[in-house]
């Protein structure tokens, strides 16, 4: 399995379409093929989403906790111990990149490219890819 951290953006973007790059991320990662990784920053978020007006009519609120759930069974929860601040432009995506470094991840897949390859730091291997270029490099 291919280690990941999946953006609440791919999470939210996979379960409203029934399409797309990023529910073929989200169905990859079920199936045991990535293997998400989760921290507690990006857990709350992930939680906090579930009670927000943006699902629009594709997904049941039960249906979304289910895949939640079922991804937390296929992940790895990672802790972590070490802050790489200042780093990104937007404070709040920092923890992406700290989950990501901890966690040993393969990529950071998201949509939000322009602000996490925006760091000050230069973090080796980690990518930071879109959902499609995920799936085209694995």
């Amino acid at each position: 399995m291919i280690p990941i951290v999946i953006d609440t953006n791919v999470f939210v973007a996979g379960l409203r379409s029934a399409g797309g790059a990023s529910r073929a991320v989200l169905r990859r990662s079920l199936l045991g093929g990535f293997q998400p990784l989760f921290g507690n920053a990006l857990w709350m978020e992930y939680r906090d989403l579930l009670g927000r007006p943006v699902w629009g009519e594709t997904t049941t609120a039960n249906e979304r906790e289910q895949v939640l759930a079922a991804l937390a069974r296929q992940g790895r929860w990672v802790t972590v111990y070490y802050g790489w601040r200042p780093n990104l432009p937007d404070e709040g995506d920092n923890h992406l990149i700290e989950l990501a470094l901890a966690g040993g991840a393969a990529a950071i897949v998201t949509h939000n490219l322009r602000d996490l390859r925006a760091g000050e730091l230069r973090l080796g291997h980690l990518r930071v890819l879109t959902p499609a270029q995920c799936l085209e490099e694995w």
